[in-house]
């Protein structure tokens, strides 16, 4: 079985970890985070529209 040249090892490396940092940046960037402050508007918002019967 032939060995691979350093370099060759190198450029696989060099390959993936571009590849894990691009599938990971992409996987950041696509989720929308909502602010907590909009949370916490929305909450009494919607308490203060309850009606007491």
């Amino acid at each position: 079985m032939p060995q691979m040249a350093p370099i060759g090892w190198l450029s696989l490396f060099i390959i993936f970890s571009f590849t894990f940092i691009l599938f990971s940046m992409i996987n950041y960037y696509s989720m929308i985070y909502q602010s907590p402050k909009s949370k916490i508007l929305k909450k009494s918002f919607f308490n203060s529209m309850n009606w007491k019967w």
